[in-house]
């Protein structure tokens, strides 16, 4: 089967940038801990695109700010 590469999330890195708690997003963003924590350690298999956009809202960012594709040949 062919590499096709990654997509990592850096919610842990724009939460620390905004200097905001995680507890403060999940409260802004109407999102629970857990799922806070599942998507700064990149545990998450299928991302929801309502739940992104809450993200880019509450942080200011862009969508790419917070996901950056890793090529196969750079991933290895």
């Amino acid at each position: 089967m062919e590499e096709y590469g990654t997509i990592r999330i850096k919610l842990d890195e724009l939460i620390q940038k905004a200097g905001i708690s995680k507890n403060k997003l999940s409260h802004k963003a109407e999102m629970q801990r857990s799922q806070i924590n599942n998507y700064c350690n990149n545990e998450i298999t299928r991302l929801d695109i309502d739940v992104l956009a809450r993200i880019c809202t509450v942080l200011h960012c862009e969508i790419g700010d917070l996901l950056e594709f890793i090529p196969p040949e750079e991933k290895k």
